[in-house]
C-alpha cells in the first residue's frame, strides 16, 4: 500500500512529475533553439556559397569574353599588318596601270577585307586635324604648325570595339623655333619690368 500512496503522492500536485516536465520543457526549448541557430547558420553558409558561385560564374563569363576579345585582337592585329602592306602596293601603281582587272581585284579585296574588319567591331581612329590624344595616337616626330595638332597620319591607328589596338602613329605640330614668349614674360620665364 505504500507503493500505491507514494506513487500518488509523486504524481500528486506537490509531485516531481510536473517539475519533470518543466525540466523536459526547458530541455526541448534549448534543443529547439539550437536548431534554429544551426538551420540560421546553414541558410546563411547557402546564401554565401550562393552568392559566390553567381561572383563565380559571372567572373568565368568575363575570363571567356576577354579570352575571345584577346584572340580575336590578336588575329586582327596580324592581318592589319597584311592589310597596310596591301594598301601601300596599291598606292604605288601607276595611273596607267590603274585600269587592269587584277589592279580592280586587289582594291576589291582589300575593300572585303576592311569590310571584316568592320564587322568585327574594327574601327579606325580619326587622327589628322585632330588634338593630340596619347590613348588614340603616338607621335613620332613633330614639325611646326597647330600646337598639340596632328598634322600627319605615318600609319592608321584602329579601335577594336572600345579598346585601342594600334594606336596611330603620327606627326604633331609644335610652336616655330623663333616664336616670342608670352607678352609680359622674358626668356627665361621671369617676368619682366613694368
Amino acid at each position: 500500500m505504500e507503493d500505491a500512496s507514494q506513487s500518488r503522492s509523486e504524481s500528486g500536485p506537490g509531485g516531481s512529475e510536473p517539475s519533470g516536465a518543466a525540466d523536459q520543457l526547458a530541455a526541448l526549448t534549448r534543443e529547439l533553439e539550437e536548431q534554429r541557430a544551426r538551420a540560421e547558420q546553414f541558410l546563411q553558409n547557402w546564401q554565401r556559397a550562393q552568392a559566390d558561385f553567381t561572383n563565380f560564374r559571372r567572373r568565368t563569363e568575363q575570363e571567356k569574353r576577354d579570352a575571345a576579345f584577346f584572340a580575336e585582337a590578336v588575329l586582327i592585329a596580324r592581318l592589319l599588318g597584311v592589310a597596310d602592306d596591301l594598301a601601300r602596293a596599291l598606292a604605288t601603281v601607276p595611273a596607267s596601270l590603274q585600269l587592269f582587272t587584277w589592279v580592280e581585284g586587289l582594291h576589291l579585296l582589300e575593300r572585303k577585307l576592311l569590310a571584316i574588319f568592320e564587322a568585327h567591331g574594327l574601327q579606325p581612329i580619326e587622327a589628322v586635324g585632330k588634338p593630340f590624344d596619347p590613348s588614340l595616337h603616338e607621335a613620332v616626330s613633330s614639325r611646326e604648325g597647330a600646337e598639340g595638332m596632328v598634322l600627319e597620319e605615318l600609319q592608321k591607328g584602329y579601335r577594336l570595339h572600345d579598346r585601342v589596338l594600334r594606336p596611330a602613329l603620327v606627326v604633331i605640330g609644335k610652336a616655330a623655333a623663333g616664336a616670342t614668349p608670352e607678352a609680359g614674360q622674358s626668356e627665361g620665364g621671369q617676368q619682366g619690368p613694368r
